[in-house]
């Protein structure tokens, strides 16, 4: 692989004139393992060069560049301040180098389309799985890039192009995307069978404050969408214990350790038998899964086909 670049250099009169630089992939790779060796001789072996080889590779290298890219010391190199900032620059470009040829090896083998789906944790804990699964079983040949991100963060994802599809429970629809629904699922409330809220079966939130809470981790979704509900209350969550997902909490709130919000998809036949679940009196609590995308992305290879796998059972029940 040959780069070629052009840069302005000045001239003894102050005039700006370019000048190509040339420069290959293996420069570039011995520039790497020079600056993690430390050393050019332990360089070169990484790189399966001869010391004189890889000698005449770092000077044409800084030639090209215009500036020394390191300080040679008794016992090794050292970078200088350029070569600290070449070394960044050169570590993303072969990580992006790599994930290219990542990404496209699906296609080498025989795989036939690639789809970037992000989606919030509501639905990858509960709706996703299945859908995917028999989209799978009928386009075995399409690969699919599967993302956890809070609503907000998938929204912009997909206006950025960086996702095709998102699944998103938001308040108000951009007005660039289109949407579609998805499904309708439910936030409810887990208590301990001993607790005094047993005895409902419904509740405020607010009712709950008062409460421990077995909770997401920070920063996943619901915990910031809960926090901010007991803040708009003046008051905040207690939690007690933070975990990972869903069934941790439904387990946590069965042992006694405290409460939890969790969406009612995430629920399983035997959690009624073991602990109480109340509904939340509350508007929010009702989240409405929608599937956001750009119009253009309709076009895209075995998207819409995805589309329509999703959306089969909103179908169905139309249909009945």
């Amino acid at each position: 692989m040959f780069v070629k670049y052009k840069i302005s250099q000045p001239t003894a009169t102050d005039n700006r004139q370019t000048r190509p630089m040339h420069y290959d992939l293996t420069d570039l790779k011995v520039f790497l393992a020079i600056a993690e060796a430390q050393n050019l001789s332990r360089g070169a072996a990484r790189c399966y060069l001869s010391p004189s080889s890889v000698s005449l590779r770092l000077k044409g290298l800084e030639e090209a560049i215009g500036t020394p890219l390191f300080v040679r010391r008794a016992r090794g190199v050292e970078l200088t301040a350029a070569g600290t900032i070449m070394l960044e620059h050169v570590r993303r470009c072969l990580a992006q180098l790599e994930q290219m040829h990542a990404d496209l090896l699906p296609f080498a083998q025989g795989i036939k389309g690639h789809i970037n789906l992000f989606a919030n944790n509501n639905a990858i804990s509960s709706h996703l799985p299945n859908d995917l699964a028999r989209f799978f079983a009928l386009h075995p040949a399409v690969r699919i890039t599967l993302e956890e991100r809070p609503s907000s963060d998938i929204v912009t994802a997909v206006l950025a192009g960086r996702a095709d599809l998102g699944v998103v429970a938001v308040d108000q629809e951009h007005p660039e995307l289109c949407y579609l629904p998805y499904r309708e699922d439910e936030l409810v409330l887990l208590v301990p069978r001993s607790n005094p809220l047993a005895a409902f079966s419904s509740t405020k939130f607010s009712a709950c404050l008062n409460q421990p809470f077995v909770s997401l981790q920070s920063g996943m979704a619901l915990h910031t969408f809960l926090a901010n509900h007991a803040i708009a209350l003046g008051g905040k969550l207690d939690i007690r214990v933070q975990v990972s997902g869903y069934r941790a909490i439904a387990h946590l709130v069965t042992s006694g350790a405290g409460i939890g919000v969790v969406p009612r998809s995430a629920l399983e036949d035997s959690d009624q038998e073991s602990l109480v679940v109340l509904t939340l009196d509350e508007t929010w609590a009702m989240r409405h899964l929608h599937i956001c995308l750009r119009e253009a992305t309709l076009s895209m290879p075995f998207v819409a086909q995805l589309i329509d796998t999703l959306r089969s059972e909103i179908a169905q029940s139309a249909a009945s």
